[in-house]
């Protein structure tokens, strides 16, 4: 190991290299400013979580929004993200304020801005977080999840290009292999970070990279970002975190990020004198599955599904109203943690798969990904299921594919923690659903979604089954899946006011400290209250990452 550490000066020091990291980078490197971005993994990873994105985008009353006949404003966004979000804390203060700031922007410049930059989007907008409650309860009232041409390596591509951009000029320097360990600090203001240099690594995107130390490093910098991500791959800390409203936390959980989101700058920042809020905040799935073909430890998937697989918990009873695929990610969450289970499961038919089926994450849509047309109409409207989906039901741990449902509640019960299931209750869930289909008019609250789902074109076009009898032979064969808790996001992080400066636990600014994206709850400490509408992660990462590189740019 180097006895003295390396050392560099610069104006502006950025601490990640996700897309909040990447985007100030960006902005401070425009504003004329020397930057350098270090991050602890290899340069393989540069683009960070956001990557491995489904790339979606929340947007208030867009051209595909009104191309779909969706009616769509801003007041209606607004309440629909202060019914979802709760917030009900002295410490929501400035994410109630980010709240409103980022619904304009969302509204307004987004769009205009991320086409600027070349980024396209799918034409038809999804319905993501539906809800089921009141109108001022949590939930999106229209589709607003815009799906970007390219998925997250289409979101990333722009801002990773402008960064290489700057980096080719001589304005950006960036430093793999770089772990920070401490920000430094001079009569109140922070002024850099020093940490170790690790032994370098030819590790692909997302796996996991070695920790040998080899050396240390100083980087000295007028102002320094923290954009370094959450928690979500650091189990530990997802135990820690979690809150009694959300039950006890699971013994078992798949994992949705890599390895390399460990939440290990926030401790970091608080310790530079930050205040951390609303840790207790977090966003996790319920319809996780295992990999087949993993890239990071525990590597899980989410199933992105449509309204009508009937949900199951652990003994086979259906979960209570709203709490339908795609409609309440939380509420589900915390049913289905008061059962005693960490697993439930999707019951469906083929007919339902090959319409419905979406996976999480920029390498199961090849298509999307890809920007390949042709795949695309294959996948989304052809016969049969996609197919990642279908390597899934031929590959995967979590998978049952069988002609009866005698053959299906067997199949599931072999799978680990299938004792639990009762045949019978199961055998009961599915004939009685499938008796409510006899008449166009139902009790059954599911059903009655369906065909209000279906009024909305691009559900009934790629998103939602005709109603139909699960255990109509006609569309088998019969599917089960087990289903995870899946960790994902933080929703609380380092406190920040609107110029994205760091707050102290007196709500003063800390002279030369900033911070984006998740590692700042997506901008305040905690932008989206208790829950979230979908498509503002990205989202949130470009409006924090902008404002923090304009700010500290401007300030300097």
């Amino acid at each position: 190991m180097s006895a003295s550490p390396t050392t560099h000066s610069t104006d502006l020091l950025v601490i990640g290299w996700g897309l909040a990291g990447l985007v100030a980078a960006g902005e401070a490197a425009a504003a004329g400013k020397k930057v350098v971005i270090v991050d602890q993994e290899p340069r393989t990873n540069l683009g960070g979580q956001a990557w491995w994105s489904f790339g979606g985008l929340f947007f208030i009353d867009s051209p595909e929004q009104r191309r779909m006949g969706i009616k769509d404003s801003i007041d209606l966004a607004r309440q629909d993200w202060f019914g979802t979000a709760g917030f009900d804390r002295d410490e929501d203060a400035w994410p109630r304020q980010w709240a409103e700031a980022y619904l304009q922007f969302a509204h307004h410049e987004k769009r205009a801005w991320l086409r600027e930059r070349g980024v396209g989007f799918f034409p038809v907008v999804g319905w993501a977080e539906r809800g089921g409650y009141t109108a001022t309860g949590p939930g999106n009232s229209v589709p607003r999840f815009h799906i970007t041409w390219g998925t997250g390596p289409g979101i990333v591509a722009s801002f990773h290009a402008a960064v290489e951009e700057g980096e080719a000029a001589g304005r950006i320097t960036i430093l793999p292999r770089h772990k920070v360990t401490a920000l430094t600090s001079a009569g109140g203001t922070v002024t850099g970070a020093v940490g170790d240099v690790l032994a370098p690594s030819g590790a692909a995107r997302g796996y996991v990279s070695s920790r040998e130390v080899v050396g240390s490093f100083e980087v000295t910098a007028g102002a320094t970002i923290v954009s370094s991500g959450g928690i979500g791959g650091n189990h530990d800390l997802v135990r820690k975190n979690w809150p009694e409203r959300l039950g006890t936390a699971p013994q078992t959980m798949v994992t949705g990020v890599p390895a390399f989101v460990d939440g290990s700058m926030l401790d970091i920042t608080e310790s530079a004198g930050a205040r951390l809020i609303n840790g207790d905040r977090m966003w996790h799935y319920v319809e996780g599955i295992q990999n087949w073909d993993p890239i990071w430890p525990g590597h899980g998937i989410r199933i992105l599904p449509g309204p009508s697989s009937v949900w199951l918990d652990a003994t086979g009873k259906r979960l209570p109203i709203p709490l339908f695929p795609g409609f309440d990610t939380l509420g589900t969450l915390a049913h289905l943690r008061s059962t005693g289970y960490d697993h439930s499961w999707f019951v469906l038919s083929q007919k339902i798969i090959e319409k419905e089926f979406t996976l999480s994450g920029s390498e199961q849509n090849p298509d999307l990904t890809g920007k390949d047309l042709p795949l695309l109409m294959k996948s989304r409207l052809g016969k049969g299921a996609a197919g990642p989906v279908q390597a899934f039901m031929n590959k995967g741990a979590d998978f049952v594919v069988k002609n009866t449902l005698d053959e299906l509640i067997a199949g599931m019960k072999a799978l680990p923690g299938g004792e639990a299931l009762d045949g019978a209750r199961v055998r009961f869930e599915l004939e009685a659903r499938d008796r409510e289909l006899d008449n166009d008019f139902t009790k059954d609250a599911q059903i009655a979604m369906l065909r209000s789902a279906r009024s909305y074109r691009g559900d009934k076009l790629i998103r939602t089954a005709n109603p139909h009898k699960i255990l109509d032979p006609e569309s088998g064969p019969l599917i089960a899946v087990k289903l995870h808790v899946l960790t994902r996001k933080s929703l609380g992080g380092i406190e920040t006011d609107l110029l994205s400066r760091a707050l102290a636990p007196a709500g003063e600014a800390i002279p030369g400290l900033y911070a984006a994206g998740e590692a700042a709850g997506f901008g305040g400490g905690g932008v989206h209250g208790y829950r979230a509408l979908e498509g503002t992660f990205l989202g949130g990462c470009l409006f924090s990452g902008r404002a923090a590189g304009r700010a500290a740019a401007a300030a300097l």
